[in-house]
């Protein structure tokens, strides 16, 4: 399979999964937290997709809406595979992606040493 063709899936797959939770997704966990999808990777065989997703908030937050995506997963899978045009449809990993924390972290310490400076 060309990686031209695996980015086009993950970005679909990226797109339909956030419209599926804001549109269709029954708990409340997923529409009091501010969270988003940053990155789907999908294997080769489209088998598996992990699922990467950044959430504003507490650990216990964080913790919340892994925890409900885990239990609307079948829901997730089902209607992501009403849309996609693949042979197989993805099993889902949602993970939690800590590089936006990451940037803000480093950009607090890259203020900080610009604030020493003065």
């Amino acid at each position: 399979m060309a990686s031209h063709r695996l980015e086009r899936i993950n970005a679909q797959i990226q797109r339909e999964l956030s419209l599926i939770i804001s549109q269709k997704a029954k708990d409340k966990r997923l529409h009091n937290t501010t969270f988003g999808i940053t990155d789907v990777k999908a294997t080769q065989d489209l088998k598996v997709a992990k699922v990467y997703i950044s959430v504003i908030g507490s650990q216990e937050e964080k913790e919340g809406i892994i925890d409900a995506l885990n239990n609307a997963k079948g829901f997730l899978r089902s209607s992501l595979g009403r849309v996609l045009k693949t042979h197989t449809t993805p099993e889902l990993i949602f993970k939690i992606d800590e590089s936006v924390e990451y940037g803000i972290h480093i950009d607090k310490i890259l203020s900080e040493l610009e604030n020493d400076k003065k």
